[in-house]
Formats: structure tokens, C-alpha cells, sequence
């Protein structure tokens, strides 16, 4: 009896380890709440990119990115 009533103070799931439970919980709605933001931030972009209603802006931007385009009177400035 000793030995259980000890390991449910001390053992990995006792009580001693509420508080790490606790910590870790926090950690991860923590990290739930910036995926949270960053799945937000990339269902706007992809609304913009809606082939019935694609925004000018971002399709610019897109092209330029990935195709290296730019006007011969534009300054680029790396930013890497």
C-alpha cells in the first residue's frame, strides 16, 4: 500500500507532475494559438489567389517572386 500511495504522490502521473502537465498544456495552446494565426494569414492569401476572383496585387507579387520579373525603371533591393 506504502508503495502506491507514494507513487501517486511522486510517480510520473502523480500529483508532483500536475504542474508540468500544466506547463505543457500552456506551451501548447501557446503554439496552437500561433498556428492558429499562421493557417488565418494562409487561407486570406489563398482567397486572393480564387481563380473566379484573383487579386491583381497578389498575382503581381507572385510573379514577380517566382519569375525574377521586374520593370527596367525599378530599383530591387534584397532583402536576404
Amino acid at each position: 500500500m506504502a508503495f502506491f500511495g507514494i507513487y501517486a504522490v511522486v510517480g510520473s502521473n502523480g500529483a508532483l507532475a500536475y504542474g508540468d502537465y500544466q506547463r505543457l498544456l500552456a506551451k501548447k495552446q501557446q503554439q496552437l494559438a500561433d498556428l492558429k494565426q499562421k493557417q488565418t494569414v494562409l487561407a486570406n492569401r489563398v482567397q486572393l489567389l480564387d481563380p473566379n476572383k484573383v487579386d491583381p496585387d497578389m498575382a503581381d507579387q507572385l510573379t514577380r517572386e517566382k519569375l525574377n520579373v521586374v520593370n527596367p525603371n525599378e530599383v530591387v533591393v534584397p532583402l536576404k
